[in-house]
């Protein structure tokens, strides 16, 4: 592969899922086997993972600074354990600070959080991408004004950290107005919204 890393977006599954076993586990097991696959074809090229979470909504962005980062059990009605499950990855100040560079440099206001956790959006793939929790691991918060041009101009800042050894993963879901994604109520307008989204046009 080349020296320039791929980005991808991550549906990030139910919850704490990778944490649980039976029926509501085996739900994922799609998702589950292509973390493998994007392991296996990344190798040993990242130094490190910068996850974009759907779950972590600050005006302005927000970037998490901690060197070794708490969690987020940011979800409810799961077994009590899952309240107590850690993800030991250790966080990357370093990191943080090129990502607060590189949009402040574009004129897009951040500030560094070294006291944020891990949330369910970043810990349930990075569990299966990257079981043994070495991996130095940042999270950037995304706006929750959610305008496109905004989002897509802080894309294009992130762009060179793809040459700097640096695998970036949007963590979240294209449709996830929960109210409505747990029923048939949401089928309808989730088509619809995915169909928009691999529009080439």
């Amino acid at each position: 592969m080349s020296t320039r890393l791929p980005t991808y977006f991550l549906s990030h599954g139910g919850g704490p899922w990778p944490y649980l076993e039976g029926d509501f586990r085996r739900a994922f097991d799609r998702l589950e086997q292509s973390l493998h696959d994007i392991r296996r074809e990344l190798g040993n090229a990242p130094r490190a993972v910068l996850v974009i979470s759907g779950h972590w909504e600050v005006k302005g962005f927000a970037i998490s600074s901690g060197a070794q980062p708490g969690m987020v059990y940011d979800y409810s009605g799961f077994p009590e354990h899952t309240y107590r499950i850690r993800y030991e990855a250790p966080g990357s100040p370093e990191l943080a600070g090129r990502v607060w560079t590189l949009l402040s440099g574009g004129s897009i206001q951040a500030r560094l959080d070294p006291q944020r956790g891990y949330d369910h959006g970043t810990f349930s793939i990075m569990k299966p991408l990257y079981p043994e929790e070495k991996m130095p691991l940042v999270q950037l918060s995304v706006d929750p004004g959610y305008d496109p041009e905004l989002h897509l101009k802080l894309g294009r800042l992130l762009a060179p950290l793809r040459d700097e050894g640096v695998l970036i993963i949007g963590s979240g879901a294209s449709y996830h107005n929960l109210r409505e994604a747990m029923g048939s109520k949401g089928i309808e307008p989730s088509r619809v919204f995915d169909t928009w989204l691999q529009d080439p046009c």
